[in-house]
């Protein structure tokens, strides 16, 4: 094979590789950043509200918030290639399991002067509650066949009503400052926690895929559910399966986003977060009609998102227009990343090599 063939053949296979557009994007918003404020790029130490010398700069704090989108983009992964749907309740049950954890730490009682119950037990409750969430939402869509957006509009409109019922419409404040260290950084670390966090459920969710047919059986669900069942594979249990892991993955999230304050604003905690979500799994090159679907490739675009939020405001573009402008960015780069355009770049890369060759 001639080298210019076997450059081809690299760069067909470089452009068919699912992680090519979140990386490519990466790239391009590595450079832009570069050439606006090659400072943009400068981590330094310096010492938080609670004097501990922690690192600081506009890439820890991608790392930092872009951790939390990464954990619900793995559930929202799941629940995209399963159900061939996004759920879209996700920001409000974050709220829901955040104010069940808050109501279990202050005991009910908005301003306690010592924690009433662990945090680890605060933490179980808020799983359980995500998880209940999460096996509503799968109900509807696994039993009752409603399509997955419609299904989760339901929790979507109440869900943070429910949260503020939860409180009496109060906002406890939990007194132990420990309690933050998961939200921000532990004493010593100059890491944010969540980083650690994130990395801890992909560690998981990696061992899951690798050691069970979990991967197996949603990519099954999702490509053809009626030849899937034929085949001994549940796509009941496995649609609902995928919505509770998402629960899990909400009240991880909830309990870094309740600690980073140590209270909750039902009405602003997690605003939109279900959006970012599932443009991150978008961005990932995974379909959103179900099927095949690659986690590394979500996470990665969990990030990106991040990046591409982080970069919107050191453009100082105003919190009212940030969605508009993310919008522009991440469709041009998902309409790049969809089979068809690959395709269309596929056949017209062929044409220009056969017009080369004759010429």
């Amino acid at each position: 094979m001639s080298k210019t063939k076997q450059n081809d053949s690299f760069l067909r296979r470089l452009i068919s590789n699912q992680m090519f557009i979140p990386l490519l994007a990466l790239v391009l918003l590595a450079i832009i950043n570069l050439i606006n404020d090659p400072s943009f790029f400068k981590i330094s130490v310096q010492l938080n509200n609670a004097g501990n010398a922690v690192l600081s700069g506009y890439l820890i704090t991608i790392l930092d918030y872009g951790s939390e989108l990464a954990i619900l983009a793995i559930g929202m992964t799941l629940v995209t290639a399963a159900s061939g749907g996004q759920d879209i309740s996700v920001g409000a049950t974050i709220a829901i399991a955040g104010s069940a954890m808050l109501h279990v730490l202050c005991g009910g009682v908005a301003r306690p002067t010592e924690l009433a119950t662990p945090v680890f037990v605060a933490f179980l409750v808020a799983c359980l509650v995500g998880m209940a969430c999460g096996l509503f939402n799968g109900l509807l869509v696994a039993i009752f066949k409603i399509q997955p957006m419609i299904a989760t509009l339901i929790l979507f409109t109440a869900g943070r009503s429910i949260a503020a019922w939860i409180n009496n419409n109060e906002l406890p404040i939990v007194p132990d400052p420990k309690f933050a260290y998961f939200g921000g950084f532990i004493p010593g670390i100059p890491i944010p926690t969540t980083v650690f966090i994130a990395a801890a459920c992909i560690i998981i969710m990696a061992l899951v895929l690798k050691f069970t047919n979990l991967g197996l059986y949603t990519q099954a669900v999702g490509i053809n559910e009626k030849s899937s069942r034929l085949n001994g594979i549940n796509p009941t249990f496995i649609k609902i399966l995928a919505f509770i892991i998402l629960g899990l993955c909400v009240a991880v999230a909830a309990l870094i986003k309740v600690s980073r304050l140590s209270t909750i604003n039902y009405s602003v905690i997690a605003k939109d977060i279900e959006m970012d979500a599932i443009l991150a799994v978008a961005l990932g090159g995974n379909s959103l009609s179900g099927g095949k679907f690659n986690i590394w490739a979500s996470i990665l675009g969990a990030y990106v998102i991040q990046f591409l939020t982080t970069t919107l405001y050191k453009f100082e573009v105003s919190s009212d227009a940030l969605a508009a402008y993310k919008a522009i960015v991440v469709i041009i780069l998902v309409v790049f990343s969809a089979p068809t355009v690959r395709d269309y770049m596929g056949r017209l890369g062929k044409q220009l090599r056969a017009k080369k060759e004759v010429a």
